[in-house]
């Protein structure tokens, strides 16, 4: 299945993509199929990964950037459009002025269903996705032929997304003078970036040693499963009440102290992607001594997720791709963000308090004709830094 439509002929813009090549070939991709690109891009990393035939720059104060849109959609007489994420400043308000002048909008994201696939929605992803929320809609499905009968591993390579990464870091933080006004939405700094990724490697390296045969241990005991998010996840920021992790780190060792059984543990795992960057376990240990658990309190870094999931009695996200994984090994799911499983059936409606005391397993069939619903509306098989299936754009 086309997951855009038609392209030949139409006039397509991109904004800003993965950090790499990934929207240069997608470019090229769409080019090949007909369509009329554009790209227009915020710092001197957009402009290094773009065409330079079609790559237009917009050096302006933001305060200007929604006049900018607006005229260049019409003036360009713009149908389609391509970013990703949602949540982005700029993206924000060109989706919505795209909604005005009915421009459609693709966003990319990192898969629902991974490792294997990439999303790609129409108007929005996450909370932000038009896809439905009614368990009645999924339990009425009838699914005869799953489009991905032949899903091919993604294989993305880490070295590519690092050398993509530390390049657009380097191209924006030295092209700042002629874009002077752009305020990414993370921290722009190759030499911090090197510093984190220094730290990364070595952590990587120290936690292997350290949890040498943890894993076999944890899964031997009974416990609930917390799984981070980055510190700097937009999914926390614009879909939770959450202000930061240490917010939700504290209001879940809070209500497990005071309502889950004594004789069961907390697993609490750190993102891979914060290892150089955050460190929770002193914050974890200062509440675990606070609340008189201490000896409960497991805190993890890199062991295996398929397994941990596989073990616990429970699972309690915000609103991570984890709580998805989660139901695939049966395990019960609490959400305290928006999710789009949190829906009855899947995730547990009941409180965190009473949820450590009776979690409630998935619907089986029903997580089938989801995440089946999922993957055919909205994934793509393939990887930003590996394999991609470009015949589903």
């Amino acid at each position: 299945m086309n997951r855009v439509g038609e392209v030949r002929g139409k006039n397509i813009l991109l904004l800003q993509g993965p950090m790499g090549d990934f929207f240069k070939r997608l470019e090229k991709h769409l080019k090949n199929k007909g369509a009329n690109t554009y790209k227009i891009g915020f710092n001197g990393g957009d402009r290094f990964f773009s065409d330079k035939g079609s790559y237009i720059p917009f050096r302006e104060e933001k305060s200007k950037w929604r006049e900018y849109i607006f005229s260049f959609l019409k003036e360009k007489k713009i149908d389609k459009i391509f970013l990703l994420g949602d949540c982005r400043f700029y993206h924000r308000i060109a989706i919505k002025t795209a909604e005005r002048l009915g421009v459609e909008v693709f966003v990319f994201e990192e898969g629902y269903v991974r490792p294997d696939f990439v999303t790609l929605e129409k108007w929005g992803v996450n909370n932000f996705s038009k896809i439905p929320r009614d368990r009645i809609f999924y339990e009425n499905l009838d699914f005869n032929e799953f489009v991905y009968l032949n899903i091919k591993p993604a294989d993305p390579s880490f070295f590519k997304m690092a050398i993509g990464a530390s390049l657009y870091y380097i191209f924006a933080y030295f092209s700042k003078p002629f874009y002077p006004h752009y305020l990414h939405h993370r921290e722009l700094n190759p030499f911090k970036e090197a510093f984190y990724g220094i730290r990364n490697a070595y952590r990587k390296y120290k936690y292997k040693i350290q949890e040498k045969g943890a894993l076999q241990k944890i899964i031997r005991k009974n416990y609930f499963f917390v799984p981070l998010q980055t510190y700097n996840d937009f999914q926390v920021r614009i879909h939770s009440d959450f202000e930061s992790m240490e917010g939700f780190i504290k209001t879940v060792m809070e209500s497990f102290a005071k309502n889950a059984p004594k004789d069961v543990f907390l697993v609490i795992k750190h993102h891979p992607m914060d290892r150089g960057r955050k460190d929770y376990k002193k914050y974890i240990h200062t509440l675990a001594e606070k609340y008189n658990i201490k000896k409960r309190v497991i805190v993890i870094y890199d062991l295996h997720l398929p397994t941990l999931l596989k073990y616990t009695k429970g699972t309690v996200t915000i609103n991570s791709t984890v709580g998805l994984q989660a139901m695939y090994h049966n395990s019960p799911v609490k959400v305290l963000g928006e999710a789009i499983y949190d829906i009855d059936g899947l995730a547990d409606q009941k409180s965190l308090d009473e949820f450590w005391k009776n979690p409630l397993k998935p619907d089986k069939m029903l997580f089938k004709n989801f995440r089946q619903f999922l993957i055919d509306n909205t994934q793509i098989n393939g990887s930003f830094y590996g394999y991609f299936d470009w015949d589903k754009i």
